[in-house]
């Protein structure tokens, strides 16, 4: 793409800006609500229904995001509707969120934008339908995301429910097939669990694993690594060296203390406690013991400003344990967890390859027939 095949733009040219606007009047629904810092809530009117593109006004401004559906945005995020004769709202949007807007940051202490700091933003579009062919691929990268994060979250819903129907509610099937505790399976009381779990079994506790925190701080971090680097999100970002290998549970030591498992080489942040073992069964059973207790993890955290765990509070995760249970429990987790192992590092593979596509492809070193 040569640069007499495309012609420049003010962003005013090629959309209107809308002001978000408050929302304590609404009731609970199903339309998204949205903020600069993504996805609040659901609420029961729109404001806008449609294609889109949500600028940030004020928080979190590069937090550009693209939807095309029904939705209401708070004040902080406006929301901005596209000349469909000039642009695809798709590639502009993609357009967008890789420009570093810093330079127009208006604010001193909380982080702003103008309308008229977007408005005259310079734009450099080609031919509209070749945006609409570059807006495509991208958009499929987009959808193929969205799937296999859908397909995770509902293959770690159903693992949870059977966790909680067999070591919580303790309704695994007994020697007739039938649920245990509903068919009269007799309890007794644990006093390290505090409460009551069927007559034989013990405790696991994950301070029977091997725990280990990582040593790398934040600044660890490369862009084009190639191993996976643990921080306190919930998804990994890049390390040019790692200090780990094989399957593992992550828990982040503050933050949101998401709960992760992993199976590679990789790189842990010092704030991160990796978990290993060399009983394959036991660590896969005591990751869902880990990610039953994280609501419990960020109510018993520590810190005034800063919340986080010790390691102490990690060592204490424990779960009711019985031998042949358990087995049965892994043989029906495992390819779930391989599955939603196998979906991640595809996402992993499919976000870095758009990010490497996406500045070639907007300053056309990438042709698009």
């Amino acid at each position: 793409m040569s640069d007499c095949d495309v012609k420049e733009f003010k962003l005013c040219e090629l959309l209107k800006i809308y002001n978000g606007t408050k929302y304590d009047h609404l009731n609970k629904g199903d339309i998204p609500l949205y903020g600069s810092g993504g996805l609040m809530s659901h609420v029961d009117e729109a404001l806008y229904s449609g294609e889109a593109i949500l600028l940030p006004r004020k928080g979190t401004l590069s937090n550009i995001m693209y939807v095309n559906e029904s939705f209401w945005t708070v004040d902080t995020m406006y929301y901005a509707v596209v000349n469909d004769k000039l642009a695809d709202a798709f590639y502009l949007y993609s357009y967008l969120s890789q420009l570093d807007l810093s330079n127009l940051d208006s604010g001193s202490t909380l982080p702003s934008m103008t309308k008229s700091a977007y408005e005259s933003i310079v734009v450099k579009l080609p031919d509209l339908k070749i945006q609409k062919a570059v807006a495509t691929i991208l958009f499929n990268i987009r959808k193929k995301l969205e799937t296999n994060n859908k397909i995770n979250q509902e293959l770690e819903a159903m693992a949870k429910t059977l966790y909680d129907y067999w070591f919580v509610q303790f309704d695994f099937p007994d020697q007739n097939g039938k649920p245990y505790k509903s068919s009269g399976g007799k309890m007794v009381y644990n006093p390290e669990l505090k409460r009551e779990i069927p007559e034989g079994w013990g405790v696991a506790r994950l301070d029977q694993l091997q725990i280990a925190t990582g040593k790398r701080d934040a600044n660890f971090g490369t862009e084009n690594g190639k191993y996976d680097f643990w921080t306190t999100a919930n998804s990994p970002i890049k390390a040019d060296e790692f200090s780990f290998e094989g399957k593992a549970i992550l828990i982040a030591g503050n933050g949101n203390f998401y709960v992760n498992f992993t199976d590679g080489k990789f790189e842990a942040y010092q704030r991160t406690y990796v978990i290993q073992s060399e009983d394959e069964k036991m660590l896969i059973f005591m990751y869902m013991a880990c990610l039953q207790s994280a609501e419990k993890l960020r109510k018993a955290s520590n810190g005034s400003i800063i919340k986080y765990i010790t390691i102490g509070d990690v060592n204490n995760i424990s779960s009711p344990y019985d031998h042949n249970v358990v087995d049965e429990f892994v043989k029906i987790y495992r390819p779930l967890i391989d599955q939603i192992s196998k979906n991640k590092k595809q996402n992993q593979e499919l976000t870095q390859l758009r990010d490497w596509l996406l500045p070639m492809l907007m300053n056309g070193q990438v042709k698009v027939e």
